[in-house]
């Protein structure tokens, strides 16, 4: 086995056949999702000397550099036939034919472990500052999730070392404000329903994780947990999976296989953590042993996968489906209220709307003031039944006023919540505009 040879570069010394061991940076500046990739192909050459990473470390002991590629490295062919800088930069293949007895190349370079800071270290901004940095996050976590799920599909084993970056990136974006990410990841189209979800999963599972006072790597098992819950799902035949009307019991069966298929998937990925074997396994098991696949109950059901179900049915009711729309953030917490006493564990299900609010972001409300608005934000910290509300309608005069946004936790504000709507009832559209980030308020 040969030793790694790791040797920073800038990205315009890059060569098809350099094996890229990882950016330097964040994980969102890079064009890909995958940790490490071979450059095989123009268009991935192409694709990160475009992007706004700068320089990444190679692996010289992986790396099968094409020769003459002057051309399709954007170089002039004259420039790009010094095979001595070329080895100077990359380092010297060894030959098949060497003598065995030749000594294992030397390690070039390390690259350094950058420590990560603590959760508990990252502060807290508004919902406004974070949602531009979690649209962007949300839709590279989108292309990673189905490109890691498609190769499941194909028979590869999921690479943890590949998904860390992605829930690092989660991780930090929830401790800046969880309502922004786990808001955006709610906005999910039909189509895209099993990825995002898998998305959203992870983002609740940090914040519970966080709620529940996990120590840091607990949370971030947590949330890789919730990013490979549902990878099973790629056994299920596609037109079972997306099929718009009921299923019948025999696609139901199907459907539940897939807790056992993607525990099976999983096992199969060296150094995959207990947690993401255990909640891949269990997310369907409820507390009075009626779940499945193996009915579980109570006490033999582990805290990960406790927060596991409770997070897998919170995105699953509040985002459209090919079969139902979603209800609303706050209609979707009253039901699994209802639920809590047989499918959940209660105390978790307590602090799981701590940490998301009694009005999550994006639920409608009406005021005292017969004003209609949409909760944009739960200050850390606040009473739950005091959120900030962008007002923007209403209920007297049914029309629309000029949206403001309101802080019901200020002391200068004497409005407050008296019930939550339903928007179809007003006829009111797209109203996730008001928070999202999708229009610009003064």
């Amino acid at each position: 086995m040969r030793a790694a040879m790791l040797k920073k570069i800038p990205v315009t010394d890059l060569k098809l056949g350099m094996y890229i061991e990882k950016v330097v940076g964040s994980w969102l500046a890079s064009p890909f999702w995958q940790k490490h990739i071979l450059l095989e192909r123009l268009e991935d050459l192409q694709r990160v000397q475009a992007s706004s990473v700068k320089e990444v470390w190679i692996d010289v002991s992986k790396s099968r550099i094409i020769a003459h590629q002057g051309v399709a490295a954007g170089q002039d062919e004259d420039e790009d036939e010094d095979d001595g800088a070329e080895e100077e930069a990359v380092g010297a293949v060894p030959d098949s034919t060497a003598s065995a007895a030749a000594p294992a190349p030397a390690v070039a370079q390390r690259a350094p472990r950058i420590p990560r800071a603590p959760l508990s270290s990252i502060a807290p901004v508004s919902l406004d500052r974070e949602l531009k940095q979690a649209s962007v996050l949300i839709k590279k976590s989108r292309d990673a999730v189905h490109s890691m799920f498609t190769e499941a599909r194909m028979g590869k084993a999921v690479a943890v070392e590949d998904a860390m970056p992605l829930v690092e990136e989660i991780s930090e974006s929830v401790m800046r404000n969880a309502g922004a990410m786990i808001g955006l990841a709610r906005l999910k189209t039909a189509d895209d329903y099993t990825y995002m979800h898998s998305v959203a999963v992870c983002a609740l599972m940090i914040a519970l994780g966080k709620q529940l006072k996990l120590d840091d790597e607990q949370i971030r098992q947590a949330g890789l947990a919730g990013l490979l819950h549902d990878i099973g799902k790629m056994a299920v035949p596609p037109p079972i999976l997306n099929k718009p009307g009921k299923l019948t019991d025999e696609e139901f069966n199907a459907v539940k296989q897939h807790p056992s298929q993607g525990h099976q998937m999983l096992l199969e990925t060296p150094g995959m953590p207990d947690a993401a074997l255990d909640v891949c396994l269990h997310h369907h098991e409820k507390i009075d042993g009626t779940g499945y696949p193996e009915g579980l109950k109570g006490g033999q059901i582990s805290v990960f996968a406790r927060m596991g179900a409770i997070c897998d049915v919170y995105d699953a009711i509040t985002s459209n489906r090919p079969y139902k729309q979603g209800w609303c953030p706050a209609e979707s917490l009253r039901r699994m209220a209802e639920w809590s006493k047989g499918h959940f564990d209660e105390h978790m299900f307590a602090a799981f709307i701590k940490c998301i609010g009694i009005y999550p972001v994006g639920t409608l409300v009406r005021l005292k003031s017969e004003r209609l608005g949409v909760v944009v934000e739960q200050a850390s910290g606040q009473s739950l039944i005091k959120p900030k509300v962008r007002v923007f309608y209403s209920a007297r005069a049914r029309s629309y006023v000029r949206p403001e946004l309101v802080d019901l936790a200020s002391a200068a504000v004497t409005d407050s919540i008296v019930a939550r709507e339903d928007a179809a009832a007003w006829d009111l559209k797209d109203i996730d505009r008001y928070w999202s980030g999708a229009t610009e308020f003064a």
